[in-house]
């Protein structure tokens, strides 16, 4: 029996039609892995869709609410953190805080860079792992130094010359996992800061070797207050995953200040799998963290600061209003730096930097490549060469000028839900578009009282 000819359109969709499961991106994964037998490495974060902060919107002020108006009357965003034990807590002129990020993972130039807008702004740097270059210290009047599995750099010494030490049990890109410098960009000077071999690719530690668990996490605190003369406040950094017990863990052990860093947080270098599949959205880890101190009746007395994908003044007050006192970030000052940009400015002149990409397989806009070390526009590199296509005070520059704009939105925003300091934003002034956000977030559905799981 014959079968009658079907039309065109319906042959054409059914010929081109994609697999939901194994779309374009499924089989270059499968293609790729069974050509080399190897996993994905790259930089930066998730690159997948998730729950955000751009599914919560904030009540301002009309007729039941009082606005402040914007040019005369003030809104302050003066931050305290370390006010639990240390002897010289960290005051900020802003919430917004510049996360670790390495010198070997970024330029030396990088560094300096940041430490210069820091200090412009009134906020803290991270040194990140690998220890601390003199020209970082020397342009940041506020830096955090992080104490990590690695142990790479790491010099009581300057732990001393720090203003704040992060002890690091996890990132958000890569819960679980340590970190990775290729050996690309292990040049001799990386090489010396951490005592390794130079070119070889280093591959950290995913725990620190003197300790196996919360009890020797409070040791470990109680060692660097000791030498450090109970001055420094002591941050705890955990990537979001079982967030409500580690932050727990992380208050009975000791901390002044514990930080959580998301998922949609960047790395330098880590496998893809983590990158997109481990750990959970920042949106649900600062209700979760919020959550924990509260448990505890630790809120106001350790601070909360939080991480992973945080991009614009808003991301930053709908943070505070969820709970957090300080927000960390890190892709975002890349951006500002000029990641991802088609110019660099060397010299006093713009230079095109399509080229690079386009060695790199890539283009503006798409680029992840920073372990690669061939950035071009010399933000991830130790390249003698490409390094110097950042110079450090225009990145100090326009980083300054991206904070000035976050604090200047996080105000804004403050004001117009009538609030004289950003600090009392609360979650009473969100709402949810999504019902995922709304349950994540703990607030009600917009045009709702409704809250997902609670009523």
């Amino acid at each position: 029996m014959s079968h009658p000819e079907q039309p065109a359109h319906i042959t054409r969709r059914l010929q081109t039609e994609e697999s939901a499961s194994y779309d374009r991106s499924t089989l270059d994964y499968i293609h790729r892995a069974s050509a080399t037998g190897l996993y994905e490495i790259r930089g930066l974060g998730a690159k997948r869709k998730l729950p955000h902060f751009d599914d919560l919107v904030f009540l301002t002020a009309s007729l039941s609410r009082y606005p402040l108006e914007g040019y005369r009357e003030k809104c302050s965003t003066r931050t305290v953190l370390g006010t639990r034990f240390a002897k010289k807590p960290v005051v900020l002129e802003t919430p917004v805080t510049i996360a670790g990020m390495s010198f070997g993972a970024l330029s030396a130039n990088v560094k300096e860079a940041l430490g210069k807008a820091a200090t412009a702004m009134g906020t803290t740097t991270t040194t990140g792992d690998g220890g601390m270059t003199p020209e970082e210290r020397q342009s940041s009047k506020t830096l955090v130094y992080q104490c990590l599995p690695s142990r790479y750099g790491f010099d009581p010494d300057d732990v001393r010359r720090a203003d704040a030490i992060e002890v690091v049990l996890g990132q958000g890109a890569k819960p679980g996992g340590g970190g990775m410098l290729l050996g690309q960009k292990v040049n001799p000077r990386v090489a010396k800061m951490r005592t390794l071999p130079e070119g070889v690719d280093q591959r950290s530690a995913s725990r620190h070797p003197d300790w196996t668990g919360p009890d020797d996490l409070a040791i470990k605190i109680q060692e660097l207050r000791e030498i450090t003369d109970w001055e420094k406040p002591i941050y705890v950094k955990v990537g979001a995953t079982r967030v409500f017990n580690d932050v727990k863990l992380a208050v009975h052990a000791g901390a002044d200040v514990v930080v959580v860093d998301g998922m949609q947080g960047g790395t330098a270098a880590t496998q893809t799998c983590f990158i997109e599949h481990a750990g959970i959205p920042t949106l649900a880890a600062v209700r979760q963290a919020v959550a924990a101190l509260e448990d505890l009746d630790m809120k106001g007395t350790v601070q909360l600061i939080v991480s992973g994908g945080i991009r614009t003044g808003a991301d930053v007050a709908k943070a505070l209003a969820l709970g957090a006192d300080a927000v960390a970030i890190g892709q975002g000052v890349l951006m500002a730096l000029g990641c991802n940009r088609d110019t660099y400015q060397q010299g006093g002149q713009i230079h095109s930097a399509e080229a690079g990409y386009a060695a790199l397989g890539t283009a503006p806009g798409f680029c992840h490549h920073c372990h690669t070390g061939k950035c071009p526009v010399g933000v991830t590199t130790q390249d003698t060469v490409l390094e110097q296509r950042l110079e450090p005070e225009w990145g100090a520059k326009h980083v300054r000028n991206y904070l000035k704009t976050l604090t200047m939105e996080l105000t804004t925003l403050a004001r117009a839900c009538g609030k004289q300091d950003v600090h009392h934003l609360e979650p009473e002034d969100l709402v949810a578009l999504t019902v995922e956000a709304a349950a994540m977030a703990r607030v009600p559905l917009a045009g709702t009282s409704w809250i997902p799981g609670q009523n």
